[in-house]
């Protein structure tokens, strides 16, 4: 059924940002979809241009759409949950677990595994991946947030996109940084020769991305860095260590074609992740201790 909202500020602003501002639970980008599909009217007249000003005593009409709930299995996995309240759910990725259902993975995926204990985030965010702010490859571990409702979901969405969150990764890789130290800027895209692997890039052709690491421990063949991604492209630590001539251990996609050690995944792991709670001023800092197959394999390179 339409809606219909009165404008009673005072001086002129802009459509999507009034109607944001009336809607909290919708986002401004969803909102800015939906004038550019032409499903608002200002004053009986369609409007398409979301920095359209609207004026003192504007009356807007619109219509949301409705949320169809995809059908996803509910299923009875443990999940290792590091936090939860009204808002969030706060969780401890496995290894192996694939994020959400998607092409080849209509089930045990995490979103399986949280619907099964709170449904209700079955009509939050995507149809196809509700409740999902953010991913983490197959095969890393570590921490993870989801969103309990919509107005949770919009908050951490736009931390994420403005860059407000910050997470850090534990990463072992092959040999050593060219310094212990160092920051790495650049731009990561689809690898042109093979489109299932994504690839440092130049000019226009990929999207800005920034990789900060410090050096933990030294080994033999092997370093321990922490690693912190200023932003979120798909792959960005591998791609970007692969490219500094250290990828991560074991990773047979960006890394070497024979393993410098014989362990089933890659070894990355999302340590930490900084963010504010929906209404909260300040930041909350979660953490996912080193899985104990990766604990293994540091004890192994200490003796060795």
């Amino acid at each position: 059924m339409p809606k219909e909202l009165r404008y009673e500020g005072e001086g002129a602003i802009r459509l999507d940002k009034f109607l944001a501002q009336s809607e909290p639970e919708v986002s401004r980008v969803q909102f800015q979809q939906l004038i550019a599909e032409g499903e608002v009217c200002v004053n009986g007249d369609v409007q398409q241009k979301a920095s359209f000003k609207l004026e003192p005593g504007g009356t807007v009409t619109y219509s949301l759409p409705q949320h169809e709930e995809a059908h996803l299995l509910h299923q009875a996995i443990a999940v290792d949950v590091i936090y939860v309240d009204e808002n969030v759910i706060v969780v401890n990725k496995p290894a192996g677990m694939v994020v959400h259902p998607g092409a080849g993975n209509a089930q045990d995926t995490l979103v399986n595994a949280i619907l099964h204990r709170w449904p209700e985030i079955a009509r939050v965010g995507e149809a196809e991946r509700p409740g999902i702010v953010h991913r983490l490859d197959k095969e890393t571990s570590g921490v993870l947030i989801l969103a309990r409702n919509e107005t949770a979901y919009n908050w951490l969405v736009r931390q994420f996109k403005s860059r407000k969150t910050k997470k850090t990764y534990l990463a072992l890789v092959d040999g050593e940084p060219p310094t212990p130290t160092g920051r790495v800027e650049a731009a990561i895209g689809r690898d042109e020769k093979n489109r299932q692997r994504m690839a440092v890039v130049y000019g226009d052709k990929g999207k800005k991305a920034i990789t900060e690491f410090h050096t933990l421990e030294k080994f033999a063949d092997h370093t321990l860095l922490e690693v912190q991604p200023l932003t979120g492209r798909t792959h960005q630590i591998r791609v970007h260590l692969a490219f500094l001539g250290c990828p991560v251990t074991a990773d047979r996609i960006y890394g070497r074609r024979k393993k410098s050690l014989d362990i089933p995944r890659f070894f990355l792991h999302a340590y930490k992740l900084t963010i504010k709670l929906p209404g909260d001023e300040e930041p909350t800092e979660f953490t996912a201790p080193l899985a104990a197959d990766l604990k293994e394999v540091l004890t192994t390179l200490k003796k060795d």
